[in-house]
């Protein structure tokens, strides 16, 4: 753990749940040494937001991620202001505990625990009684099921359920907090170690019954926090969580639908046409029969100046063996281009926009088109 201290010299972005501060180092060593002015990010909900002269606040940071320059955004975390800290909550139900057995271990209520007004309903569900549960690798491809599933009918109700295989805080993604403001997502469900959803579930398994039967939702998606961890070995990565959700709506009566994680600019050859990720987590390990989207791309559909999309499917033909146990539904992605136009966050992957990379964002739009129908069918 590298720890910091310093100073607060600057209010930045704000969004639900988040406070960006502009924070100048009072000691360390390089390569964030005293002086040094980093980006760094408060949860308000736990640490509070240092009150209303929060420039010039001292400031307790942790820095690891940041000074590796790992894929925490360029941020710092306040884990407190001293002289600033929240007075104590009131007294409330609620004993499910987030970051369990660490520092900052705190107190929340679980939709699925005993002292829930929603415990008498879930207690008794059971089934998801047919509801499409899409599940999909990165948190990047969230705006573009979700553009997908508009396109079918705007108005049915999407959950959106937050793994905790990246980020652990909702909080961090300020995609979900700009779907929620545009009225794409009904609701939010952190699953497991994740924390900050509308509704917070013990597992998954309890998350989707929550996002059907408490949310009222017509269709759920699964994905982890923005962030993701690969070592470059077949099963060694956080999407390998995929297979587990689908997994877990085919237990639960819901109808397993595979977002694939493709890409037609990815410098790596294991995550070229459909990356290693889906063949593995879908293909391997989704032992329920699953509806595995296949994209049928057309650089017809592409404006000029975009990377083209043609040479792809000759490759995705030749890795769809893998899903051998599922249902293969090929999903042309003509209308998706324009269905992605109106989505309300940047989107990227990977550092790649819309136009480097479309056939990442076009595959995962054809997935919520499919599940769209689903429900409307």
């Amino acid at each position: 753990m590298i720890w910091r201290n310093g100073v607060v010299t600057a209010r930045r972005a704000s969004w639900e749940g988040a406070l960006e501060l502009e924070v100048e180092l009072s000691d360390g060593a390089a390569p964030l040494a005293a002086g040094t002015r980093v980006r760094a990010l408060a949860y308000v909900e736990l640490v509070g937001d240092g009150g209303p002269e929060v420039v010039g606040q001292r400031v307790l940071l942790t820095a690891s991620a940041l000074a590796r320059g790992l894929g925490t955004g360029g941020l710092a975390f306040v884990v407190a202001f001293p002289d600033a800290l929240p007075p104590d909550p009131p007294p409330a139900a609620g004993h499910i505990v987030k970051a369990r057995y660490t520092p900052l271990q705190f107190l929340t209520m679980g939709v699925d625990e005993q002292e829930s007004p929603h415990h008498r309903v879930l207690a008794s569900a059971e089934t998801l009684a047919g509801m499409p549960v899409i599940a999909a690798d990165l948190h990047s491809s969230l705006p573009a099921i979700l553009a997908g599933i508009r396109a079918v009918d705007p108005a049915l109700r999407v959950a959106y359920l937050h793994t905790d295989g990246g980020a652990l805080p909702a909080w961090f993604s300020r995609t979900v907090a700009a779907l929620r403001t545009a009225g794409w997502l009904a609701t939010t469900v952190t699953t497991g170690q994740s924390f900050g959803g509308d509704l917070e579930a013990v597992n998954v398994h309890s998350g989707l019954l929550a996002a059907r039967h408490v949310a009222a939702a017509d269709v759920a998606i699964v994905a982890q926090g923005p962030g993701n961890l690969g070592t470059g070995t077949p099963w060694g990565f956080s999407g390998v969580a995929v297979g587990e959700a689908l997994n877990a709506a085919a237990v639960l009566g819901g109808a397993p639908v595979a977002a694939l994680r493709v890409s037609g600019a990815d410098p790596r050859p294991r995550h070229r046409g459909i990356s290693h990720h889906s063949l593995t987590g879908v293909g391997r390990g989704a032992l329920a029969r699953t509806l595995v989207v296949v994209p049928l791309f057309d650089d017809e559909v592409l404006p000029e100046g975009a990377a083209p999309l043609g040479p792809l499917d000759s490759l995705i033909e030749t890795q769809l063996p893998a899903f051998g146990r599922h249902e293969l539904r090929y999903e042309p992605v003509a209308g998706l281009w324009e269905a992605l136009q109106d989505v309300p966050v940047r989107l990227s992957t990977m550092g790649r926009s819309l136009s480097e990379d479309p056939a990442a964002f076009l595959a995962a739009a054809a997935a919520g088109r499919v599940a769209g129908r689903l429900v409307r069918n």
